[in-house]
């Protein structure tokens, strides 16, 4: 049996990544999300979710849970403490994927492994997958989603944005570009296509 490929799709904030994991999903795919990943990981009661605590205060835990929006606040606003946090996050991620890689390998029922990594290329991750997609969407297309998915507006949207590669930058190293500007029908559209080169049978 030949291995099963590794894909990674990346982009910028509300761009669209999850619609098209989620497309990739009902094609067969075996999906995962780096952002899940770290969510089921950071809890106080986890090795790594105390790391995180011990680097960031006690404040950080509200009603016995690691408060994403507390711990947000403080590392976008604190260089030192940000990659702190990315230096503990990221080797955690990696090593669950891998783990979710072997899974899938084992089940045996999946025709491609996608991983949907926002940070994909700013931690040079790209190399651990055979191909990667940059989902490309109009800033403000993006900038709407991402107000209507966290409440945050048009500040926070551009100073997360600026932690990351442009979309242009990504869509120079990225092996497929998906540009997501039009319904969710020619977004499907667009995940077959990309799906279909890697499963040509299908």
């Amino acid at each position: 049996m030949l291995a099963l490929k590794k894909v990674a799709v990346t982009g910028g904030l509300s761009s669209g990544k999850s619609s098209v994991c989620r497309f990739f999903k009902e094609l067969g795919a075996y999906v995962i999300s780096a952002d899940e990943i770290v969510h089921q990981l950071l809890t106080p009661q986890t090795p790594l979710g105390q790391q995180v605590v011990d680097l960031l205060g006690n404040d950080i835990i509200v009603d016995g849970k690691i408060d994403r929006s507390k711990t947000a606040s403080k590392v976008f606003n604190n260089a030192k403490l940000l990659k702190g946090l990315e230096d503990l996050l990221h080797p955690a991620v990696r090593k669950k994927t891998q783990e979710e890689y072997q899974k899938a390998l084992t089940k045996g029922d999946a025709s491609l492994f996608v991983v949907e990594i926002p940070l994909l290329f700013e931690t040079g991750n790209e190399k651990e997958y055979d191909a990667t997609i940059a989902v490309i969407s109009d800033p403000k297309a993006s900038m709407e989603r991402f107000y209507y998915s966290t409440g945050y507006g048009e500040d926070e949207y551009k100073r997360r944005m600026a932690r990351q590669l442009s979309p242009e930058e990504k869509s120079k190293r990225a092996h497929f570009i998906i540009h997501n500007n039009g319904s969710l029908a020619d977004l499907k559209n667009a995940v077959t296509n990309i799906y279909h080169q890697f499963n040509p049978s299908i």
